[in-house]
Formats: structure tokens, sequence, C-alpha cells
């Protein structure tokens, strides 16, 4: 590809392009919740069985991650990507037609194969189309449309609901991805695939994703999201059993803290392209610190209900702020042409870490050890960073060849 072709407009349509997938992908994991009420009287199942929609659709997508990425890296993105997008999209219309919850239950999975494209196919196309001084801006970009998809998706459904019934509406929202489909077909020219090895590949797949920087990136990612899903799930309780904070004050603690999280990826982004380089580590490291320490002071002190919004805010901000250069620093440690299978096996470890945290934090709480929970998190932090700095730093010492892990 010509450099006369790689210029900040192309960067702007490909954000464009790849964002809005990646909005529907996060869209589309949540938009089932705010119908459990619904689904519940329509088709007279369990509370239980309504979370297995939820549960089907996470787990079908973090499985089968790494091996789409292999296919990703083998026969090029832009094929799967339409194909995951359109399958993801066309699951959740079709289950408007559903007359029976198994029908469910069957189409969240065929929507989570479709949504386990993503990830791989969007880094590998990222990583080839956009300009070397865009990178950070560009996976910055891409985080933050994911976020703004997790948090439209409640409201969106809810307000769909006053105006039409739960199957109008989810017809609705699958047929959206149609026009997302049409785009990327329109605008393929503009989409490259990821540069290839040149020569025989220095080590096989297996060695490559059981080397150790890919599992030290793999622990970093896992223990991050096991901290980021102790928060959003027990801070509210947290603070209203340690100083009774009222829970519409502790909500809004919560939203400063998500909404610090979200818009922090941004400022990443912008810091990653301008200051980046070596310097990457020393930065996630200090702002992890930063926003573990101001964690850890929620369960230490009582702060004044009009500061506990900005405290969370400033912690969700440093959080949010070290996220793009993790993904950037686990770009450059991908061999040229393997960035699909190793974001894929990478990238899962983020709903893993999800999925791992809310019963032991919850049995803290029921046992009583409630002021432990953010104590937790904040060792979460540190042996994330601990992780980070041991990928970080063999990822450099050993790219030629990555040694597997004993």
């Amino acid at each position: 590809m010509s450099e006369a072709i790689l210029t900040p407009k192309r960067d702007a349509q490909i954000c464009a392009l790849i964002g809005t997938g990646h909005f529907l992908s996060h869209f589309y994991m949540l938009c089932l919740a705010p119908l459990f009420l619904v689904w519940r009287d329509e088709f007279q199942v369990s509370f239980a069985m309504l979370g297995l929609a939820v549960a089907l659709m996470s787990a079908t997508t973090a499985v089968l991650q790494t091996p789409v990425g292999f296919l990703v890296d083998k026969y090029g993105a832009r094929r799967f990507l339409v194909g995951g997008t359109l399958i993801m999209a066309l699951s959740i219309s079709a289950m408007s037609f559903a007359t029976d919850f198994r029908m469910i239950l069957a189409l969240a999975v065929l929507s989570g194969i479709g949504n386990s494209v993503i990830h791989p196919a969007d880094y590998a196309i990222l990583a080839g189309s956009i300009r070397k001084e865009f990178v950070g801006r560009a996976f910055a970009l891409h985080t933050f449309t994911g976020n703004l998809g997790f948090a439209l998706a409640p409201p969106t459904v809810a307000l769909l609901l006053l105006v039409m019934d739960w199957r109008h509406a989810l017809l609705l929202l699958g047929l959206l991805g149609v026009p997302v489909v049409g785009a990327i077909l329109f605008q393929a020219r503009i989409l490259s695939d990821q540069p290839k090895a040149r020569g025989a590949q220095k080590v096989s797949s297996r060695e490559l994703l059981l080397s150790k920087p890919i599992l030290a990136f793999f622990a970093f990612f896992l223990l991050s999201a096991m901290s980021g899903a102790g928060i959003s799930a027990f801070l509210i309780t947290v603070l209203g059993k340690l100083w009774n904070t009222p829970i519409a004050v502790a909500s809004l603690a919560l939203t400063g803290y998500m909404v610090g999280a979200t818009c922090g990826t941004l400022m990443g982004g912008w810091y990653t392209d301008k200051k980046g380089g070596g310097n990457l580590m020393g930065f996630v490291t200090m702002l992890t610190l930063v926003a573990g320490g101001l964690l850890l002071s929620l369960g230490v002190m009582p702060y004044p209900e009009f500061l506990l919004p900005v405290v969370t805010l400033v912690a969700g901000i440093c959080m949010g702020s070290s996220r793009t250069p993790r993904d950037v620093m686990l770009k450059d440690a991908c061999p040229p042409g393997e960035i699909g299978k190793v974001f894929g096996f990478v990238s899962a470890g983020l709903p893993l870490g999800s999925a791992l945290m809310p019963v032991p934090m919850g049995l803290l709480i029921d046992y009583g050890f409630t002021w432990l929970v953010l104590p937790v998190v904040a060792i979460l932090l540190v042996l994330s960073l601990l992780c980070a700095g041991g990928a970080r730093s063999l990822s450099l010492a050993r790219r030629m060849p990555m040694q597997p892990a004993e």
C-alpha cells in the first residue's frame, strides 16, 4: 500500500467503520438484560434461565476469540468482520420470532459466534490500515465506542419498550447491523489486513501463545478485568455498608468512575501517540497506582458526599487512560501476521476476569469482610502491574524469537 493514501481522512473513515461495528458488538451484549421481566412473563422461565442467555452469548464469544484469531491471521480479517457482524446482528433480529425460550438461547449462542470475530478482526485491520502516528488514538476510539455500546444498550431498549413491544424492538435493533455491514463492504478498499511475516515463521502458533510475554499479557488483562469487575459490581454496596452512603450518592460515585474510565481511554490514546514509545510502561504504572490509591482510600475514610464522585471520576480517568497503552504494548509484542490470534487469546482474559470476581467479592461481603473488598481490588491492580512490566520487558528482549513458557 502506498504511503500517499495513508491520510488523516482515511484514518477517520476506518475508525468510524470499525468503531461502529465494535459499538454494536458491545450494545448487543447488554441489550437482552432489560428484556428479562418481559421474557419471564412471555416464556414462563426462571431468572436463572434468563441469565443463561447472556452467559451463553458472553461465553461463546470468549471461547471462540482465539480460534477465530487463527482464521483471521490465515485468511484475512475483512471477510470475517463482515460475516461476523452480519451473524451477530441477524441473530438478535431473529429472536423477535422466538416462540420458545430455547430458541432465544440458541440464537444467543449464534450471536456470540458472530461477536467472537470482532476483537481479532478489528485489531488486525487497525494494525494494517492506520498510520503509525495515529495507532494509539485509533485503539482508544475502538475502546471508547465499545464502552459507549455498553452504556447505551439498557436505556435504548427501555425507551423502545415504551413505544413498541419487545419483538419489534429486537427486530429493529438487529437490523441496525445490516447498514453497518453494507458500509464495510462499500468501503472495503480502505481496510487493509495486518502486515504478514517475511520468510519462515520463527515459532509455532502454540509456542507463540504460550510464550512468557503473551502469557504475562494475558495475566495483565485478566487481573485488570478482575479489579474492574470488583468495582463495578460492589462499589455501591461497599460504600453503603462501610459509611452508610445513600444509594443515590454511591450510584453517582460509580457513574463517575465509569464515565472517567470511558473518557480516559481517549486521553490515553493521545498520550500514546504523542509521548509513547519507551515511556508507555511508566505511564501505565503511574496511572494505575494513582487509581489504586484513590479506590483504596474510599474504604479507609469517609469522604464528604459531594467529593465522592470527584474522587471516583479521577480514579476512572486514570484507569481508562492506561488501557490504550496496554493495547499498544500488546500490538508491539505481536510478531508480523499474528495479531488476530494474539489479541483473540489475550482479550479472552477480559470476560474471564469479569466472570471470576463477583462471587468471591460477594462472599467477602456476606461473611462480614466488606472492608477487604477495596484492598483486594488494589492488590489485583498491583499484581496486574507486575505482569505488565514483565510482559513489556520480555517482549522487548525476546522479539526474535519468543521463548515458550516452561
